[in-house]
């Protein structure tokens, strides 16, 4: 049986130091910033240029100007045939993972008037992508990780996939690695440098289940559902992942992603926190646990 889907539907922007997840003296510094409402449920976030690019489920791909923190303004969007679960942004495209519809390609050089100009339907449902180099990184649910060559981007073509052992939800890729959100079976380390046949190098079991992932700094920030919060993972040898922090988050964390400055957080219905940078990638003893960051995330 496939697990529930989970959204979040309000976007949240709230500006934390993030140092107060390192350091508990820190712990005054929250101060909001400001706040969109997006029409659906708000899945996942990319952000490239000044802009957040959000996979919105039922309403598609909304595009946000985020140049002006305190004032975010939705500014186009693209209704896409599927549920826009997962979004990557590189080279002026969009790449979404649009659940059974499969990846879309999304030319966004114009923000205001996002336009599709090619798509890959994969065998499973896609619900995350990563993509850098000419390749978009796909992951499948229960179909794993896809492999697609969009150096053409108006003719994607699958060269490879590797078949993970959970639900493949979320995908991150750093030096030569898709780091994988596979549900109940954790974090999947996966050697993707030869993208036509990706290995499993690695894996670490999780509390909850393993959904969105991101990597920065040999660290991987993972959204572990209702048990797990937010995890933290040391990556630096990708063959013996090792947990060293978490933050017990309120909600259903689904999706993280860092850019700018801030990490980015979807936490189901406490919404999209963005905490402000100060001191990732919580190198200092991450306070496990801690909650009070998110004291103004819950109207």
């Amino acid at each position: 049986m496939k697990s529930p889907r989970p959204a979040c539907r309000l976007v949240v922007l709230l500006g934390v130091g993030v140092g107060v997840l390192a350091a508990p003296a820190l712990a005054d510094c929250p101060e909001y910033l400001g706040s969109v409402d997006t029409p659906e449920d708000a899945m996942s976030v990319a952000v490239a240029g000044g802009y957040a690019y959000v996979a919105d489920r039922e309403a598609g791909l909304r595009v946000i100007d985020v140049s002006t923190p305190s004032a975010p303004v939705d500014v186009g969007f693209l209704d896409t045939p599927g549920n826009a679960y997962g979004v990557a942004v590189a080279g002026g495209y969009a790449y979404v993972g649009d659940s059974l519809a499969g990846l879309r390609v999304i030319d966004v050089s114009t923000p205001s008037a996002p336009v599709e100009v090619g798509f890959l339907d994969t065998p499973g449902e896609s619900y995350d992508v990563a993509a850098a180099g000419g390749y978009a990184y796909v992951a499948d649910f229960d179909s794993g990780l896809r492999v697609i060559d969009v150096s053409t981007p108006s003719a994607p073509v699958e060269v490879g996939f590797f078949d993970t052992p959970g639900w493949a939800y979320g995908v991150a890729l750093a030096g030569g690695y898709a780091y994988v959100g596979d549900c109940f079976a954790g974090l999947r380390v996966i050697d993707v440098s030869t993208p036509s046949t990706p290995v499993e190098v690695g894996f670490l079991g999780t509390p909850g289940w393993a959904y969105g992932v991101a990597v920065a700094g040999g660290y991987a920030y993972v959204a572990d559902s209702w048990e797990g919060g937010l995890r933290v993972i040391d990556v630096s040898t990708p063959s013996t992942p090792v947990e060293v922090g978490f933050l017990d988050t309120p909600g259903y964390t689904v999706g993280v992603a860092l850019a700018g400055g801030y990490a980015y957080v979807a936490d189901l219905y406490a919404g999209l926190a963005v905490f402000e940078d100060c001191s990732l990638p919580f190198s200092d003893g991450f306070e496990s646990g801690d909650t009070s960051a998110w004291s103004a995330t819950v109207p």
